[in-house]
């Protein structure tokens, strides 16, 4: 009885209508039941979607599968078409590098030929190289105990001496002829000098010394610190000066010798160094009428003496010469005049030839003039046959005459 009077209670107020609790109870029930049979409905149309879904989907699968096996039927055909292409390619590729490896192989044979001659030619002229080689060597090794005996040599005083000396006198052998020169000849103040040359006309001697202090200059190029060089220095310059003094005194003979004596330096470097860096004793040597002189001044000097030498001979034999040259001139005016008398003889003969030439052609005309003579016979038809008579049967000749005019 409560229960009902609890269900039949006023729950709300829908404008005219009156909700009670039972009703309201009674109408979330069915929303409840409601709901649930939307809900089944729904999943069971989900579940008839999945299952129409489920059987496109095995539809479509079991058509993919199909196609695929159709496509694997199609890739395997064209699989085993590629695989008889890519045979018969292998084969032609094979048989295509086969043939370049053996190409490869013959133009490798053939340029290892070629090399390995290459190589032996090479091979050969190295060695004829090296055999020059070996040959500069040995001439190197040979100029080189040529040079230490050279060093040996100017190391001595007298040695180096005797090297200026031999020089000097090279250079005067080959530029003057015999007699013209002499080697320590003696002065009249019995002094030697190393070389006295002969000049023409009797005029006085030339006097070459070929003493030049060598030590001293070695001394300054062997000097190793200022001070020693210093000293070097003014020590070639006193030698210097001693010997141009000696020189002076000893071989300036007035009347026996030139007024001038040459100083023969054996080496143009150190010719070029002095008058570079020791000018004063050059103007000294010159104030005492010394001239230094290098090797090539030495042989210019000689030439010129040489030629002076030619000229005085030429002087005195100048009367022979002019001998030679008239009777030269005589011989040329015979021979002129047997030229002029052969070319006499040549325009005589011309002469005969053209008058020679005109009987010729003389001769040659009336040759033609006789040949145009034209010898026939003609018969007489009118004249009557004779059956006796010395002539009978016989035509009378006749002469024809064609008459060629002279040119």
């Amino acid at each position: 009885m409560e229960t009902n009077t609890l269900l039949a209670a006023p729950l709300l107020q829908l404008g005219v209508h009156t909700v009670s609790f039972g009703g309201a109870l009674l109408f979330c029930f069915g929303a409840v039941a409601l709901f649930f049979l939307v809900t089944a409905w729904r999943a069971s149309h989900a579940r008839a979607i999945a299952e129409v879904q489920a059987a496109e989907r095995a539809r479509d699968a079991e058509m993919r599968m199909a196609e695929i096996l159709k496509s694997q039927a199609e890739m395997q055909g064209r699989m085993q078409t590629m695989a008889e292409v890519f045979g018969s390619r292998q084969a032609e590729l094979n048989q295509s590098i086969r043939e370049r490896l053996d190409g490869m192989t013959s133009r490798i044979g053939q340029t290892m030929t070629e090399q390995s001659k290459s190589t032996h030619e090479n091979l050969a002229k190295l060695q004829e190289r090296l055999a020059v080689i070996d040959t500069a060597q040995n001439n190197i090794q040979s100029l080189a105990g040529q040079v230490v005996q050279l060093q040996a040599i100017l190391a001595n005083k007298q040695t180096r001496g005797a090297f200026g000396q031999s020089r000097m006198e090279a250079i005067i052998a080959d530029g003057l002829p015999r007699g013209a020169y002499e080697f320590q000849a003696t002065l009249s103040n019995h002094n030697r000098p190393d070389c006295v040359v002969r000049m023409p006309n009797g005029m006085p001697s030339l006097v070459i010394d070929a003493k030049f202090p060598l030590e001293a200059w070695s001394a300054i190029r062997d000097a190793g610190t200022p001070e020693a060089k210093k000293l070097a220095i003014a020590q070639f310059r006193r030698d210097i000066e001693v010997h141009i003094r000696d020189i002076s005194e000893k071989y300036l003979i007035s009347g026996e010798t030139q007024d001038t004596a040459f100083l023969f330096v054996p080496s143009e470097s150190i010719f070029a160094e002095i008058h570079e860096n020791f000018e004063g004793l050059v103007q000294k040597a010159h104030r005492a009428r010394i001239v230094i002189v290098s090797p090539s001044l030495l042989m210019l000097s000689i030439q010129v003496i040489q030629a002076v030498l030619k000229d005085a001979r030429m002087r005195e034999q100048a009367h022979l010469i002019q001998g030679e040259v008239i009777q030269l001139m005589e011989d040329v005016s015979r021979l002129d005049e047997r030229v002029r008398k052969l070319q006499g003889h040549f325009l005589q003969a011309n002469k005969d030839i053209d008058d020679i030439l005109v009987s010729s052609g003389k001769v040659t005309k009336r040759g033609a003039k006789i040949e145009a003579l034209e010898f026939g016979e003609k018969p007489d038809d009118d004249a009557p046959a004779k059956t006796a008579g010395p002539a009978a049967g016989s035509a009378t000749g006749q002469l024809r005459l064609r008459v060629v005019e002279d040119e």
